[in-house]
């Protein structure tokens, strides 16, 4: 029995930091004891399928763990499903989800670890795909594989049980998804595997799979799922409440910024590098009087410099200030257009600043468009030619040229 020092209670606070479940809690105790008085690092696994080509900041508050471990000095494994994705993750699904082919997937991946490499530290991360094992598994393999759990515990999972009762179709093929992640974890003998609340059942069974291979079972780390610029909904691309890490520097600030003041707090936890006690003071200064703006702001930056670069973070803050004030950035895009005098809903549709003349209609009717500065309220208004800076609410600007 290896003792629990002080920096293993360290360790331990850093694990629990913002997390939904650490399952079970005392084997992580003695995996970071055992770790601390032998120097051997723990191998902690996250696994992303590369449904997508781009991520967003809801899907970094695992990545985000993984660094807080990593800088533990502990081993990361940042894993890219390319043959499990093949499958299709049932995970919170109704309906069979349709699995994606070979090129996309070759083509999604390839942009993954680039984005998540803004996170983790490349220098200290390995980087594994699971077709390494899974494809050399074979049919025999995978016979042997599905022989070790049952038909009746797979239909414990709530998805699976949900859709059975509704009369909705489960493919044979759904089964094996969680049976090859969980095999994952028996390939990198991994001590934690981390993700988010709705991969728990695909996480335990990396657990229950390592003891039916006779190694020392993982812990499971879940996360919450990040609640989006809504206040309401996970954060999600459909839910158009995202923040992409791919976007600019300047949108990305005005985001955070858009945020509540009680959702702030939340993002802090699970987005910041800052330590707990920082954030506490920082709470307890904005309890006092300070402006919560103050606080909002150094999480703009903190992220924004995270996925660009500290200059840009000020830059974006700059930029901010000067549309709050009603200025203009410098950098604002240059349309030409032709066939002057133009309508101004027709003036926003082709400078890209609304989708139809009818959302530029609407857009006017908010209050929301603005030419050299004055508010436009007739959507009648046609444009004579010459050069006008035109503005749709506080983050789209374009400098028309109209002839």
């Amino acid at each position: 029995m290896y003792p629990v020092t002080d920096q293993v209670q360290e360790a331990l606070a850093v694990s629990l930091r913002g997390c939904e479940e650490l399952i079970p809690q005392e084997d992580w105790v003695r995996k970071l004891a055992r770790s601390q008085a032998t120097g051997v690092p723990l191998r902690i696994k996250l696994g992303l399928d590369p449904t997508a080509p781009d991520i967003h900041i809801g899907h970094t508050v695992v990545l985000n763990k993984m660094r807080q471990l990593q800088d533990l000095g502990h081993q990361v494994i940042f894993l890219i499903g390319d043959f499990t994705t093949l499958i299709g993750d049932p995970s919170g699904r109704n309906s069979t989800r349709p699995p994606l082919t070979p090129e996309q997937i070759k083509v999604n991946a390839e942009t993954y670890y680039t984005q998540a490499a803004k996170v983790l530290d490349p220098a200290r991360t390995e980087v594994r795909y699971n077709s390494e094992w899974c494809d050399p598994l074979g049919t025999r393999g995978l016979i042997q594989l599905s022989a070790k759990y049952t038909v009746a515990r797979m239909m414990e999972r709530n998805d699976f049980h949900q859709r059975f009762t509704e009369g909705n179709s489960i493919s044979l093929h759904e089964f094996l998804y969680p049976l090859l992640q969980g095999y994952d974890s028996v390939a990198l003998k991994s001590d934690l595997e981390l993700g988010g609340t709705d991969q728990k059942f695909n996480l335990l069974m990396g657990r229950h799979l390592q003891q039916e291979y006779g190694q020392e079972p993982q812990c499971v780390l879940t996360m919450p799922l990040l609640v989006g610029l809504d206040g309401e909904h996970k954060m999600s691309k459909s839910k158009h409440n995202y923040i992409g890490i791919t976007e600019d520097a300047n949108t990305m600030f005005a985001k955070v910024l858009s945020i509540s003041d009680t959702l702030m707090w939340d993002w802090y936890t699970l987005l910041s590098f800052k330590s707990l006690a920082e954030i506490a003071a920082l709470k307890a200064e904005v309890a006092g009087g300070r402006n919560p703006k103050d606080a909002k702001v150094a999480l703009a930056k903190e992220i924004t410099a995270r996925f660009h670069s500290a200059a840009a973070a000020d830059a974006a803050e700059q930029d901010f200030i000067n549309r709050s004030k009603g200025g203009v950035p410098d950098d604002i895009p240059e349309v030409a257009l032709s066939g002057a005098p133009l309508g101004i809903g027709q003036v926003l549709k082709q400078a890209g600043l609304a989708p139809s003349t009818s959302e530029a209609h609407r857009l006017i009717d908010g209050g929301g468009v603005r030419v050299d500065s004055s508010v436009i309220s007739d959507k009648g208004l046609k444009l004579e030619a010459g050069t006008y800076v035109v503005q749709v609410g506080k983050r789209k600007f374009a400098r028309v040229m109209l002839a």
